[in-house]
C-alpha cells in the first residue's frame, strides 16, 4: 500500500494523540524519582533518588572494598545485588540520597561523617531525619543484632553450648570462649552483644543449624521485617561478598529487637561475668582460664551522656565498612534510635560525639515530626510493586503492578478501536487507496 505525503501528514495528529494517551496510561508504571513537591516548609529533599544514578552511588551496590575480603572462592560467583524496592520502604521521602529533614525540627546536626545515617522515634517509628536512608553499606558487627534476634526467637537461653577450637580461633573481637568451657545460650548471646564476640557468633551459628542455615534464617527474618536492603553474608559481620544493609534497615531491625525483653536487658548491660574454661591440654603450660568481667564496647553506654539514659547499642568496624553504630537512648519518657554508617572519627569530632548530637536533635524535635516511618507492616516480601533488577538494569513487574498493567491493556484496546473507526470512516469516504 502506498500513501501520499498529504495523507501521511493527516495521520500524524492521530498518531500523536494515540502516543500521548498511551504515555499517560503507562506513566504510573515508571518509578517516581522523588516524592511530589510537598507543601512549602514541609520537607527538604536533596539529590535525586534514581537507582544507579551518580547522585545515589550506594543505592544498589555497597562502596568499593579496600581489601580482598570479598573475593569469592574459585568456582563461586559474586552474589547479585538485592533488588531495589520501588516505592521505597518507609515512605517516598526516604528515597532521597541526600539529607531529608523537616525544617520545623531545626538544622540537622553538623559535622556528621557518616555517608548514611538516620534518627527516629523508637516507639512511634517516625523517622525524624536521615541521610541516604536506603543507601547500601556494610554492617560490620551491627548485623549481630539480627543474629541475636534470631537466636532469642529460636533457642533456649538455658541450653548448654560447647565451645570448639574453631570458636576459640575466630578472627576479630572475642568473648574469650575456650574448649571445655561450660556456657549457656544466654552467656553466648550476651557476649555477642556486650563485647561483639565473633567466637560467640560462630557458636550461635552452629546452634542454629550451621553457617548456611543461620544466614538463611537471618535473611528470612530481615525480609519479614521489611528490611529489604539487608543480606547477611556472615553471622558475625565480617566482610564477605554480598553483605549489605542500610541505615533504615538497621533501625527497623534494632527496633524489633528492642521489643524483646531479653535483648533489651542484654544490650543495656555495661558489664557481664563471662564463664572461664579449663587449661587446654594441647597448649603446653596452659593454665585454667577463670571467669572474667567483660565490659561493653559501647562507650556511650559505658560513659553515659548527660540529659539522657543510654538504652544500649551495637558498634561495628571493618576496613571496608568503616565505623557503624545502631543504638537507642531515652529522655523525658521518649526513646530515640539512631544509626550511623560508613563514617569515621575526626580530630575533636569522634563518632561518640556525633552520636550525642544526633540523639539531642531527635529529643528536641516535636513528636509529630515525620519524614517517613519504620513501620513496614512486616510484609517485606510483598511491598515492592516495581523492583529494579540490578543484574539486568531493567524494571521487573510484580503482582502489585497488575492494576497498572490492566490500565495499559485498556488504553491499547481503546487505541485500537479508534484506529479501526478511522479506517472504516476512510473506507466510507474513499480516504485510503490500495
Amino acid at each position: 500500500m502506498r500513501t501520499s505525503s498529504a495523507r501521511r501528514s493527516a495521520r500524524r495528529p492521530l498518531l500523536a494523540a494515540l502516543c500521548t494517551a498511551l504515555a499517560l496510561s503507562v506513566a504510573p508504571l515508571v518509578p517516581a524519582n522523588a516524592d511530589p513537591s510537598p507543601a512549602s516548609g514541609t520537607v527538604t529533599l536533596t539529590d535525586t533518588p534514581v537507582p544507579g544514578d551518580e547522585h545515589c552511588p550506594y543505592r544498589v551496590h555497597t562502596p568499593p572494598p579496600v581489601d580482598d575480603s570479598e573475593v569469592v572462592a574459585p568456582g563461586k560467583t559474586t552474589p547479585t545485588p538485592l533488588p531495589v524496592p520501588e516505592p521505597p520502604v518507609g515512605g517516598e521521602k526516604l528515597a532521597a540520597c541526600g539529607v531529608v529533614a523537616d525544617p520545623a525540627a531545626g538544622p540537622v546536626p553538623d559535622k556528621l561523617t557518616s555517608q548514611g545515617w538516620l534518627i527516629a522515634d523508637l516507639e512511634s517509628g517516625n523517622v525524624i531525619a536521615a541521610k541516604d536512608p536506603h543507601g547500601r553499606f556494610r554492617p560490620a558487627s551491627t548485623i549481630k543484632v539480627l543474629l541475636a534476634l534470631v537466636a532469642l526467637n529460636e533457642l533456649d537461653l538455658d541450653a548448654p553450648v560447647k565451645a570448639t577450637v574453631n570458636d576459640w580461633s575466630m578472627e576479630g573481637d572475642a568473648c574469650g570462649v575456650g574448649p571445655g568451657g561450660q556456657y549457656t545460650v544466654r552467656d553466648i548471646v550476651t557476649g555477642l552483644l556486650v563485647v561483639s564476640g565473633n567466637d560467640c557468633a560462630n557458636m550461635l551459628a552452629r546452634e542454629l543449624g550451621g553457617y548456611d542455615e543461620t544466614l538463611a534464617k537471618m535473611n528470612a527474618e530481615a525480609k519479614s521485617l521489611g528490611a529489604l536492603d539487608t543480606r547477611a553474608a556472615t553471622p558475625s559481620g565480617l566482610d564477605s561478598a554480598g553483605m549489605s544493609t542500610s541505615p533504615y534497615d538497621l533501625a527497623v531491625i534494632f527496633r524489633a529487637a528492642m521489643a524483646n525483653d531479653e535483648f533489651r536487658r542484654m544490650i543495656g548491660l555495661k558489664t557481664y561475668e563471662f564463664p572461664g574454661y579449663p587449661a587446654r591440654k594441647d597448649v603446653p603450660g596452659d593454665t585454667d582460664h577463670p571467669p572474667y568481667l567483660m565490659g561493653t564496647s559501647n562507650t556511650l553506654l559505658r560513659d553515659g551522656v548527660p540529659g539522657m539514659t543510654i538504652l544500649g547499642g551495637k558498634t561495628g568496624f571493618t576496613d571496608d565498612s568503616l565505623k557503624t553504630f545502631v543504638g537507642a537512648a531515652e529522655s523525658g519518657g521518649r526513646s530515640i534510635v539512631i544509626v550511623q554508617m560508613f563514617g569515621l572519627n575526626e580530630a575533636d569530632n569522634s563518632y561518640h560525639q556525633q552520636a550525642v548530637r544526633m540523639y539531642q536533635y531527635g529529643f528536641a524535635a516535636s513528636p509529630s515530626i515525620s519524614v517517613g516511618t519504620l513501620d513496614t507492616g512486616r510484609a517485606g516480601d510483598d511491598r515492592a510493586a516495581i523492583s529494579r533488577d540490578p543484574a539486568s538494569g531493567a524494571d521487573s513487574l510484580a503482582i502489585g503492578a497488575l492494576p497498572l498493567i490492566l490500565i495499559v491493556v485498556a488504553a491499547l484496546t481503546g487505541a485500537s478501536m479508534i484506529v479501526l473507526w478511522f479506517r472504516r470512516r476512510r473506507r466510507r469516504t474513499g480516504g485510503y487507496r490500495r
